[in-house]
């Protein structure tokens, strides 16, 4: 029984190790998911482990499987209230937004590694995409409760990005494979777009309302919480391969599966999130450990000057470009912007993409998978370490209640009745009278914003500022007010 041991004996004490690890360095602010990919490496072929891998196909199905896990437990926890509240910015970033990251990042791969414009687009393509695996797990690991328009675009964008990373990343290997650049090309690359978001979304949606229906049957008498996550598991990888054999999008088709099944049988999902979290972490450490034992950094020593270039310019100057320009429409603060601009999170998703150019035998591949995982690391480093700190810098996280001098700081010393007409609290204030002397304050607020007011949203109005403390929907039930000289 030696050949079932000594492997099951070495995989789970690698994982209890990464976990127990990940548990000691989130004190310090250091990435869990950087400790199961550190720890993959230590494992590999120049660690201490010694362990050779290099099995891309095994670790190209992983990543996806684990990927499409993350995801449906991504969908299962965002409401329809913070969809709404964040879908229109997140879209605009996750098409517009990838489309200008990968080709500011493309210029970085010609000036720095000397890769001609069609492969440094295919690397632009690759990391052009934030990762939901570390999004989701950083932000609720980050000790801080963001405003939820700051909350909902990240998450969303996380979620729904990867299907516009994938597309680029096909389309331009296929491009370079063919050698060719011609109309007739970019054709067909836009039937495949519209192919790939449309089945996405279609059996995302479809069959979200189907489990809904399915679950409301069988949940109250049939099932617990631990049985219904695993129906809602499988049925989500159901979802997710038969889009992918539909040549659709099966990442985005199984984050809305998640979303409306969430929605429409809210009781039944409520008791199975314990258990999706489980199997989302089992994912993410499976994952990253996998990828870190795919790695051998003794052939990236040639790459590592170069890639943290890609890095650093993708960080510092692609990322805020993109936002900065996928955001002005949507009235974001410039403190919101740039926090946004900050969590750009690179994760698995690079790497695993990196892995399609190596099994399409494309030139220069290894060097394109070698600068990847540079990207991956040094994104986890600088945001993945940072996340708390600069969301408390820029003002974008929400106090805890039992914080008495942060949340007077936030929110302001005194609270307001939002249905009061805003003409009367401008006279009692000794503000400056504005035109709709009528309005509620409450609803003067949110024309002044214009845009749908969440909490810790500001209006500053002469020597006063005027803070949404409470929302119910969309209605603001609780005004702080702040004066000053």
């Amino acid at each position: 029984m030696d050949f079932v041991n000594f492997p099951l004996l070495g995989a789970a004490g690698l994982v209890f190790a990464s976990v127990l690890a990940g548990l000691f360095s989130v004190r310090i602010g250091f990435s869990f998911l950087l400790v199961f990919l550190l720890a993959g490496i230590v494992a590999g072929e120049d660690g201490l482990g010694g362990y050779r891998f290099n099995d891309y196909k095994l670790s190209f199905w992983v990543g996806n499987v684990a990927l499409a896990i993350i995801l449906l437990d991504g969908g299962l926890r965002t409401s329809f209230t913070t969809f709404r509240t964040g879908l229109r910015p997140a879209s605009v970033l996750a098409s517009m937004g990838v489309a200008v990251c990968a080709s500011i990042t493309a210029v970085a791969g010609v000036v720095f590694v000397g890769l001609n414009w069609g492969t440094a687009l295919l690397l632009g393509a690759i990391v052009g995409s934030t990762d939901a695996a570390a999004v989701f797990s950083l932000l609720s690991r980050s000790g801080v409760v963001l405003n939820e328009r700051v909350a909902a675009t990240l998450e969303i964008e996380s979620g729904v990005n990867d299907p516009m990373a994938v597309y680029l990343t096909l389309t331009l290997i296929a491009l370079l494979a063919s050698n060719t650049w011609a109309g007739a090309d970019f054709a067909e690359s836009a039937r495949l777009f519209v192919q790939q978001f449309g089945w996405g979304s279609l059996m995302g949606w479809s069959s979200g309302f189907g489990m809904a229906a399915l679950l409301r049957r069988v949940a109250s008498r049939d099932a617990n919480g631990g049985v219904l996550a695993l129906l809602i598991g499988a049925g989500g990888l159901c979802v997710f391969a038969a889009t992918g054999l539909l040549d659709g999008s099966g990442f985005l088709a199984i984050y809305l599966y998640g979303l409306i099944l969430s929605n429409r049988a809210s009781k039944a999902v409520q008791s199975t999130l314990g258990a999706m979290d489980g199997y989302a972490w089992l994912a993410q450490a499976g994952m990253f450990l996998l990828l870190g034992l795919l790695v051998t950094p003794s052939t990236m020593a040639g790459s590592v000057g170069s890639g943290l270039a890609v890095a650093l310019t993708l960080i510092f100057i692609a990322r805020p470009v993109a936002v900065w320009l996928c955001l002005w429409p949507f009235r974001f603060t410039a403190r919101e912007t740039w926090f946004i601009s900050w969590v750009g999170l690179r994760g698995a998703v690079p790497v695993v993409l990196a892995i399609f150019p190596l099994m399409a035998g494309t030139a220069q591949a290894t060097l394109l998978f070698n600068i990847a995982f540079m990207v991956v690391l040094v994104s986890l480093l600088t945001q993945g370490t940072t996340i708390a700190l600069v969301a408390r810098r820029l003002g974008v996280a929400l106090p805890d209640p039992a914080d008495e001098a942060h949340m007077r700081a936030v929110f302001r010393d005194f609270s307001l009745n939002p249905r009061t007409p805003v003409g009367d609290i401008c006279s009692f204030y000794n503000l400056p009278i504005p035109a709709q002397t009528h309005m509620p304050l409450g609803d003067w607020m949110a024309a002044e914003l214009h845009r749908p007011p969440v909490v810790g949203d500001v209006v500053a109005y002469g020597s006063a500022t005027f803070v949404v403390r409470e929302l119910k929907g969309d209605a603001i039930t609780q005004v702080g007010l702040g004066l000053h000289a």
